[in-house]
């Protein structure tokens, strides 16, 4: 690793000096063009851009409520959330999370959580305001950002706004009746011809939720955030740009998991360097580097549990990556991108325990034992690409690429008993992925998109060297398996979309649709083993435990739909649909996770200065489960939703909405259960009931 990030810091001073010396030339006084550094993915150009993509934006203009993590993807067709609170949410597409989804920030910085239950995800190290858009490719489709399984997800934080130079910024204030939460933001930005800079910084207070029936559920938290994005332009075309952010999260409250959050924070630092316009063959450049690092204390101090055993678990994770690569066009019509990426994940830290009572009876003098989390253990994942797009014709792409990626592991400090388990040495893994595809422009109004994509994704820690914790949605201990095999996702997937114009009072019939199937090799599970006891309160039931293991056969299809009549307009009516099954045929049941059918109707009108709609939501029962993952059947539910935005003076903007209006009690399939509460059984955590909220935003 050390190597790597000394070639990456020689190629980026030299790149530097040699577009230094290339572009010393006098300047006008008109204002520059910016080198837009590459931190989207989706840029509108149908040429460059990959195949099944979906763009949701507009979170920094329409702005209706306060947002948490789970309002940025609740709306996001195909999109569900993994509650486990208010605070530790994951997001879930097509039945594919966690680390099968690939997401990360601005084209490619990653922080990866520390804690083993995710209390920590990487979606709670950053401003949910802060993200202007959040760009989805819906598979294995590209090999440009990394290893991917099921799909990328690319939060994309606000940019300067380089048209107006000087100082400009933003503040905003929100609040939520359920739970009476605060929000707060403040950013400010200051543009030159040479430098820019753009700081913000955000507090949220967030109490307690009432579900439908009045119950209210453990969900509170705190937390602080700040960040800074400076940009330097040597020239034209070349730009420097760091940030800097750190999340600080207090006093969260986990409903679904054994322990609460004491402090969670989080520093995440990245560079990115661009050198554009290089030459005739050789276009542009790119070089990004990122270091995060999360430390994190969780306890059970205000759990059942105290009395019997205070337990304390101090933990962290450092993530380190970054990535090379060169656009060249040796031919008209081929555009090639090359290069080379890197990240490395270690993680280390153990729980604390004071035993007060052991097998029923109380101990005179209590116990301490010293339980190693994550064991000092790392993986390393060095990855190698070439991605090529083919003009076939000035209507269709195809696209074709190959990526390499050598993964080491390792673990330096196991428990005694892990290690008699397996032969422990570090470990080295070959993995070749690659993607076909054709775009094909049929007409203005018709695009067809077809693609493959092989996607690959070794082992995540838990998965590997876990041992005896228990981080699923039942009450089993797990036990990680460092000889697992690396998951394999075969999915094929046909896209179209189009724009039908209309007459007498209707402006145009919009559709977009995508049918996927995916077969797996190698799928990882946690499988029960009889052999091996509990190793933490033997007596409780179930006793023994659940081993992570490779299966066969596994597969899961489905697709998504969206239809859109623009009316008199302005006005709109919407419908989207989305649906997946997902099956394990090694133990005939569902792959865990996957949601239920999903409907969602919504009408609106969007004007210049005002804008709202009503979005009625409607989940199918989920009766397709995993019965060995611990999940229930689901009841199907509606709820309706009702947003309003107005922008009464220039530069303010005002937000009203009412979420779930009917008071709905219900839970999401993918919510986890209640788990060592005192007032709840071990059933999934209920959402919220009705949500008044109001959020205000001024920029001047």
């Amino acid at each position: 690793m050390k190597t790597f990030y000394s070639v990456l810091l020689c190629a980026l001073i030299t790149v530097m000096s040699f577009g230094q010396e290339k572009n010393e030339t006098k300047k006008d006084t008109t204002k520059q063009k910016i080198t837009k550094l590459d931190e989207v993915i989706v840029t509108g150009n149908s040429k460059n851009d990959p195949v099944l993509t979906v763009v949701a934006n507009k979170y920094d203009e329409k702005i209706v409520q306060p947002k948490n993590v789970a309002d940025l993807f609740n709306n996001i067709n195909g999109f569900s959330v993994i509650k486990r609170g208010n605070y530790a949410i994951d997001p879930s597409f097509r039945a594919a999370q966690y680390e099968q989804l690939n997401i990360q920030y601005d084209g490619g910085t990653k922080a990866m959580h520390a804690c083993p239950n995710r209390m920590d995800p990487i979606t709670t190290h950053i401003i949910p305001e802060e993200i202007s858009k959040i760009e989805i490719i819906k598979g294995p489709y590209t090999v440009r950002y990394g290893a991917t399984f099921g799909g990328i997800v690319n939060l994309v934080t606000q940019k300067p706004d380089y048209e107006d130079y000087g100082l400009h910024g933003k503040v905003s204030a929100g609040y939520e009746s359920n739970g009476n939460s605060l929000v707060n933001l403040a950013q400010l930005q200051y543009i030159k011809e040479k430098y820019d800079i753009v700081a913000n910084a955000g507090y949220r207070d967030f109490g307690n939720y009432e579900d439908g029936d009045g119950i209210e559920i453990p969900s509170s938290f705190r937390s602080t955030d700040y960040g800074v994005k400076i940009g330097y332009n040597f020239s034209d075309d070349q730009r420097l740009q760091a940030h800097w952010r750190q999340s600080f999260g207090r006093d969260v409250l986990h409903a679904a998991l054994p322990m609460d959050t004491e402090y969670d924070n989080s520093s995440i630092l990245s560079l990115d360097y661009k050198l554009d316009h290089i030459g005739n063959v050789v276009k542009y450049l790119t070089a990004k580097a990122y270091y995060s690092y999360v430390d994190h204390l969780m306890t059970n101090d205000n759990r059942p549990s105290f009395m019997m055993m205070e337990a304390s678990s101090a933990v962290d994770a450092t993530t380190i990556g970054g990535k090379l690569e060169l656009n060249w066009i040796p031919a008209e019509k081929l555009n090639v991108f090359s290069g080379l990426d890197a990240m490395h994940i270690a993680r280390d830290g153990g729980r604390t325990r004071l035993v007060k009572i052991m097998n029923g009876n109380p101990l005179q003098m209590p116990m301490t034992f010293n339980d190693k989390v994550w064991q000092d253990s790392y993986i390393t994942d060095i990855g190698v690409f070439t991605e090529a797009k083919y003009s076939i014709s000035p209507k269709s792409i195809f696209t074709a690429g190959i990526r390499y990626d050598n993964v080491t592991s390792d673990i330096q400090d196991p428990e005694a008993d892990f290690a008699e388990m397996y032969d422990l040495e570090k470990r080295t893994e070959h993995n070749v992925s690659g993607t076909v595809s054709i775009k094909n422009r049929v007409s203005d109004n018709f695009t067809l998109e077809v693609a493959y994509g092989r996607g690959i994704r070794s082992a995540n820690m838990i998965e590997r060297f876990i041992n005896h914790f228990t981080v699923g949605q039942d009450p089993y201990e797990y036990i990680g398996n460092p000889n697992l095999k690396a998951e394999v996702n075969n999915q094929f997937e046909i896209g179209f979309k189009g724009r039908i114009p209309l007459k007498n009072g209707f402006d145009s019939f919009s559709y977009e649709t995508s049918f996927y199937y995916s077969f797996f090799e190698n799928y990882i599970v946690g499988v029960i083993d009889p052999s091996i006891s509990r190793k933490f309160n033997p007596t409780l039931d179930p006793t023994s435990v659940k081993v992570f293991q490779n299966i066969d056969e596994s597969y899961k299809t489905g697709f998504e739909a969206m239809a859109q009549v623009d009316f008199l307009k302005d006005y709109y009516f919407k419908t989207e649909f989305a649906y997946v099954y997902a099956k394990n045929k090694d133990l005939n049941e569902s792959i865990p996770l996957t949601p239920p059918f999903t409907t969602k109707l919504s009408l609106g009108f969007q004007k210049e200065k005002f804008w709202g709609n009503i979005q009625y939501n409607l989940v199918s029962k989920q009766d397709e489960i995993s019965r060995s993952f611990g999940e229930t059947e689901t009841a199907g539910y509606q709820t309706l939703d009702v947003r309003f935005g107005v922008k009464p003076i220039e530069n303010i903007t005002l937000g009203v909405a009412v979420i779930n209006a009917f008071d709905e009690a219900y839970n999401n399939h993918l919510n986890f259960s209640f788990t060592n509460q005192a007032d709840f059984g071990r059933t999934p955590i209920t959402e919220p009931g009705r949500n008044i909220s109001a959020f205000l935003q001024y920029k001047f």
